[in-house]
Order: C-alpha cells, then structure tokens, then sequence
C-alpha cells in the first residue's frame, strides 16, 4: 500500500531528511584516506546522534553499523569494519535517519583522490541519472518514467544500472511501496500522486549489472570486480513539482 504524506507528515520528514542530508554532506567532507570505513561509519554515527537521531541501519534486520560504506566494486550494503580507505578509492556513503517516528535516507559517491577518467565519469553520470530521474517525479507521470530517465543516462553513457535493487518508498517505515526500479519502460506503474514521497537511488557499475552478495550476508559486490557508484535522495511529489528532501 503506497502511503501519502499529509502536510504534518512532510514537516516531520523534512526534518529527518535535513539532518540525513547535513551528516551526508560533513561526513563526504571529513573523509580522507587513512580512515577505517568503521571509523567513518562512527563518527556519521555520532553526527546522527548529536543532531537527535536515530541510525535507521544500525540493527535493521541484523546490519550492524551505523551506515553503510561501500568502497570501489562494493555496491551498496558495505558494512563498516577495519578497510582502510586509499588514495584513489570510490567511497560510497548511504545514510539513513529515524526521527520523530520519520525516516529520511540519502546517499552519495565520494572520490578519494580519483585520478581514473572512467571512474570520475563513472561517478558524473550516476549523480546526472539521480537528477534526470527526480525531473520525472512529477504528479500524472507513471512511476516507471522515474526509472526510464535513470536507465537512458546511464546506458548512453555506456555504463550499467544494478537491477537486483531499487530505490522505494518511505516514510514511517524505511522501506515502503512503491519500489522504484532504476530501469524498465516509460509510461507504466503507479500513476504519481501529490504526497508521496519516494528515495530514489541508481545504482551504476562501470562493467555489468551483475552483482552477488557476499558471505557476510550484506555486502553486495560487482561479479566483474569493477567499480559501482551510487546516490540517492528523498523526494516528495508536489503539484508544481519535486521537492528534494534531502538537501
């Protein structure tokens, strides 16, 4: 069942999504080789928590850090140990916060001294596909013209969208209908309606889509061991428009 937010419910999602958006933005800037990604991990932990939130990943069904942090082919669901990070790594940060009974979630790709051209256009165009496809998010479009947008930029640069994981729907739950693919036809799915409010994340690889996970139960990683980026935002759908949650 796809949940709308009454105006009460976005005032209250705003604020999550600030804060999630603010730890996104620090954490990124903070970031530097040398870390462990459980350190980076603690210290958006304590950002979280200093701000009067919760960590909506910590202890979600068993994901024990308080975000997650994938680096180069890891895909997303990293979870946070004693990896340091390096010059030259892809680190991606996916943050989610719980308050006031709201979820906000949001992620981004960082580059750590990144020299590779195909990694930084790899990075480029994820962020360029996050953007096309929140334009779509528009009340009378279908949800699948969200996930056509994504799809066109990331294949006509020449680069792959993971379909094993899809952006959703949130709200007093993390993860709410409707899942939001980041491929697929224009003109089908759900018609968008004002008040809902969708985390809509692409997922590129360099490579091919095929991904695993790995024995630790969570980290899902590239089959051709090439790089993947990732981003994400939490939008609400207006009448005149996106609003973007997380910024």
């Amino acid at each position: 069942m796809i949940v709308i937010k009454t105006h009460d419910d976005l005032e209250r999602m705003r604020v999550s999504n600030r804060v999630a958006a603010k730890v996104r933005d620090q954490v990124a800037a903070w970031l530097r080789p040398g870390l462990t990604t459980g350190e980076i991990s603690g210290y958006a932990g304590d950002l979280i928590r200093q701000a009067g939130g919760e960590c909506a990943f910590l202890g979600y069904r068993g994901f024990p850090g308080e975000i997650c942090v994938s680096v180069n082919d890891e895909v997303v669901h990293g979870i946070p140990g004693d990896r340091r990070v390096e010059i030259g790594d892809l680190v991606s940060l996916d943050i989610g916060v719980l308050i006031d009974g709201f979820f906000g979630d949001t992620a981004t790709t960082v580059m750590v001294g990144v020299t590779n051209p195909e990694w930084i256009r790899l990075v480029r165009v994820t962020e360029q596909a996050l953007k096309a496809g929140i334009a779509e998010a528009m009340c009378g479009n279908r949800l699948s013209d969200i996930s056509y947008a994504v799809q066109r930029v990331v294949q006509f640069a020449g680069f792959s969208v993971v379909k094993d994981y899809v952006g959703h729907g949130i709200g007093r739950a993390l993860h709410e209908d409707p899942q939001v693919p980041n491929f697929g036809r224009p003109g089908k799915g759900v018609v968008l309606r004002s008040g809902m409010t969708l985390a809509i994340e692409p997922m590129v690889n360099l490579g091919k889509a095929a991904v695993k996970v790995m024995d630790d139960g969570w980290t899902v990683r590239t089959r051709d061991h090439l790089p993947s980026a990732h981003f994400e935002h939490t939008v609400a759908i207006h009448p005149d428009g996106p609003e973007i949650l997380t910024i």
